[in-house]
């Protein structure tokens, strides 16, 4: 069965103008075949298509399935892009598929990235939902200064991910399972010493992703899977 992402489906029975071309045109799916719809913010819904009208698609719900959460707290993952936005793309992908709640983009010292375009992120964020079967799409966010991010008030822990010396435990170690979290993945340069000083004085702990130096990208995506793995085996 197909799954189209619907964000209004419950006040509009009516599929968006890009599901509904996807819908139509490309899978030819006609009156009657039955869809499952997931609104991103917790719920599935199977439906059946009611009604074509040139480009627009109306579908009837027959059932509602609310999700579990997969996990316990808020998972913010806060990356400087990396300057090949493939690389970038691809976490933002293989991180929706893993599963998390909230992705920013920073703009820090050594970045090679200055702007970044989250519509074409969050194309590629719904097609993970729904590619992954998950009835919640991560928050994507536009880019935002270093020294902005880290001085605003989060819930729960943080967490700076860089690779200057110093007494850092392994994330999956330093994570409280029952909390909120938001980790800070640096730029290919790393962090500036004044940035991680910054960071620290607004309370974020140095944590290791392991013992390998890792790319902008796969440290985002190992520190996704770190925090999914550690609830798993609390769970």
């Amino acid at each position: 069965m197909h799954t189209f992402y619907t964000p209004d489906i419950a006040v509009k029975t009516e599929l968006p103008e890009e599901e509904a071309a996807h819908c139509l045109r490309v899978l030819r799916l006609t009156m009657g075949d039955e869809v499952m719809l997931t609104d991103g913010n917790g719920f599935f819904y199977k439906a059946v298509i009611d009604s074509i009208a040139g480009k627009r698609c109306q579908v009837k719900i027959v059932e509602s399935i609310f999700q579990e959460p997969l996990w316990k707290g808020h998972l913010h993952v806060a990356m400087a892009p990396t300057k090949n936005i493939d690389r970038t793309e691809w976490f933002a992908e293989k991180a929706t598929e893993i599963g998390f709640d909230e992705l920013t983009f920073l703009n820090c010292r050594f970045s090679e990235r200055k702007v970044i375009k989250t519509e074409r992120i969050e194309k590629i964020v719904v097609s993970a939902v729904k590619q992954s079967l998950k009835a919640r799409k991560p928050k994507v966010n536009e880019m935002i200064d270093f020294d902005r991010f880290v001085r605003q008030d989060f819930k729960g822990q943080k967490f700076i991910a860089h690779c200057y010396e110093g007494e850092k435990l392994l994330l999956k170690d330093a994570l409280d399972v029952q909390m909120d979290a938001v980790v800070l993945i640096g730029p290919e340069g790393d962090f500036s010493r004044e940035e991680v000083a910054l960071a620290e004085s607004c309370g974020f702990r140095p944590i290791s992703l392991g013992k390998s130096r890792l790319r902008t990208e796969t440290a985002a995506l190992v520190a996704v899977h770190l925090m999914n793995l550690a609830h798993v085996t609390e769970s």
